[in-house]
């Protein structure tokens, strides 16, 4: 009979975080669905690790983005061109 594997162990990591960040983290792994905060948290971090292409600026860029998109402050591409022009009927200042 084949030896079984035990999990790896775990360490725990203390950090520090304002409270309005640490409430976003917890809306944003309970919205994505995770069981906990420990596994986005650990889930965010390996994409890093994965990912080392997103500096700080694009991964605040995305962050802004999201929040612009779930506040309704974005314009589909269809109303940006209507808005200048540039769908072939005229604007609504002409």
């Amino acid at each position: 009979m084949a030896k079984t594997e035990s999990p790896p162990e775990k360490t725990t990591v203390n950090i520090r975080m304002t409270e309005s960040f640490l409430a976003d983290v917890d809306t944003t792994w309970e919205e994505q669905g995770f069981n906990s905060r420990s596994e986005f948290i650990r889930a965010v971090l390996r994409d890093a690790l994965k990912h080392p292409e997103f500096n700080r600026a694009d991964l605040k860029a995305m962050l802004t983005s999201e929040a612009e998109i779930r506040e309704g402050r974005t314009h589909s591409s269809d109303e940006v061109k209507a808005e200048y022009g540039l769908d072939g009927t005229a604007r609504d200042d002409e």
